[in-house]
């Protein structure tokens, strides 16, 4: 059995939809009926949470002209695949449901100037909720039969507002509980992605670009032989393909390449849909929803061996590096965790560390736009140890970005950093910072935000990622 997800561009209108449902119908017909999870679809997320925090700021009419923006978008959407009269009329009463419920909240969130967390989940959920109506609507237009489904009632969460955590043991046993007998039914169900419900049925979301999530949890309580995310590439690519022309799809990476990718800027995935496949070693497939023949990239716990030691380069922009810096560091106890809890306290991520071996200086990357957060935060916490000159500086640079070169080949292999760091002298790119962890994964640098498309390229070329010529071992 497998599970599908399918992303907002994939469902991107009604002749999309119906697309989707003729790869699910072909797919159910060939190894029976797949779990399916959707995304909203594009763009519908964006303005929800427009609708949301423009009400809050005391603008009334902007949410009502973006619930008729999405009406008309779904009506359309619903015109193109859903087939007969009737089957149309009962779901896009539904969908108006839905928008009417959107529009009360929106009304409420106006006269108390404010969304809470709690009134932003479920407001952004919205999409999802829309969309499962239509895929599961073309899904019947084409006598397949499917149930949309709520994953409000499936997947069980704690009470983190725009970033919740599943709750495994009840979420697997209502995922198993809801959706194997309709599989045993041989009718498709279609999950809403991106959001859950606490274990008292307060709404919650996954955090953006969740769907993927959702799916990783769904095919991993329901023990399915392969999870398949449906996107709008042909798979992992080695590098940026704006940056990079001569990208190619990568056939086969192992999970943690494919961890450290999605962490350090490659879009296709989200960072944590690898997390609950890894549970329970369920292979992860990249698939384009517009070129269906393409194999697309295979994530597995093993790859293959490939002659390919560094596999891709990948690339955050929009950051700042923040140095935390004076002589009086040097062997006191301590100072990195009032570094980090400061940061920690204003929820700001920090992307990459480091930290020169004298212990005088400590450098890390962070979101532009939560430097100067980041930065007030450690001169409050660092007072003391400013006024006494312990600490002489907390600056921030910007902009900045981090570069990562990844690969399972890369361990144990002398000179990786020498090609990749030669490379980059021989162009004139200065390094800022450096950080290797002692998986020898992944080495990441930070340079300045001008020089990277230059330095990616650098390192594409220096490693030949674009030929596949011999890209797996003898033994493929």
């Amino acid at each position: 059995m497998l599970t599908f997800k399918f992303g907002g561009t994939s469902v991107g209108d009604g002749e999309r939809i119906a697309h989707v449902a003729r790869l699910v119908a072909g797919e159910r017909e060939a190894r029976g009926a797949p779990a399916v999870v959707v995304s909203a679809m594009a763009g519908v997320t964006d303005r929800l949470v427009e609708a949301a925090t423009t009400a809050a700021g005391g603008d009334g009419e902007r949410y009502r002209a973006i619930a008729q923006e999405l009406w008309a978008q779904h009506e359309a959407a619903a015109g193109a695949c859903l087939g007969d009269a009737e089957r149309r009329a009962r779901i896009l009463a539904e969908i108006r449901g839905q928008l009417d419920s959107f529009e009360a909240l929106c009304r409420s969130i106006h006269v108390l100037g404010e969304c809470t967390p709690r009134a932003m989940d479920l407001i952004s959920g919205l999409g999802e909720r829309m969309s499962v109506r239509l895929v599961a609507g073309a899904l019947e237009a084409m006598g397949v039969p499917a149930r949309a489904l709520d994953a409000g009632e499936l997947i069980v969460t704690n009470g983190q507002h725009g970033a919740a955590e599943p709750i495994w043991a009840p979420t697997r046993e209502r995922v198993r509980a809801r959706v194997l007998p309709i599989l045993a039914g041989g009718a498709v169900p279609v999950i809403t992605g991106f959001v859950g419900a606490t274990a008292s049925g307060e709404a919650t979301t996954l955090g953006r670009g969740g769907s993927d999530y959702s799916a990783a949890i769904v095919g991993s309580c329901l023990d399915s032989d392969e999870i398949w995310i449906w996107t709008d590439v042909d798979g992992i690519l080695t590098a940026d393909p704006r940056l990079v022309p001569g990208a190619r799809t990568l056939p086969e990476l192992g999970y943690v390449e494919a961890a450290e990718l999605s962490y350090f800027g490659a879009k296709v995935l989200h960072p944590k849909t690898i997390l609950p496949a890894v549970e329970r070693c369920i292979p992860v497939r990249i698939k384009n929803t517009f070129r269906p023949e393409h194999p697309g990239t295979l994530i597995v716990p093993d790859p293959r061996p490939s002659r390919h030691v560094v596999k891709a380069v990948t690339a955050i922009r929009q950051l700042s590096l923040i140095t935390v810096e004076g002589r009086g560091m040097m062997g006191v106890p301590g100072v990195a965790a009032k570094v980090f809890g400061a940061v920690a306290r204003e929820g700001v991520n920090v992307l990459m560390i480091s930290q020169s071996s004298s212990e005088q200086n400590i450098c890390f990357a962070v979101p532009r736009e939560a430097s100067e957060r980041a930065v007030m935060a450690l001169r409050q916490d660092l007072g003391r140890e400013l006024d006494v000159r312990d600490i002489e500086r907390v600056e921030a640079a910007a902009p900045m970005a981090i570069v990562a070169v990844v690969g399972a080949g890369m361990r144990g292999t002398p000179g990786i950093a020498a090609r990749t760091f030669g490379a980059l002298a021989r162009a004139g790119i200065n390094i800022i910072a450096i950080a290797q962890g002692s998986s020898e994964y992944n080495i990441s640098f930070c340079i300045d935000e001008g020089q990277v498309a230059q330095a990616v390229r650098l390192i594409h070329d220096e490693f030949d990622l674009g030929s596949d010529r011999n890209g797996f071992g003898a033994g493929a």
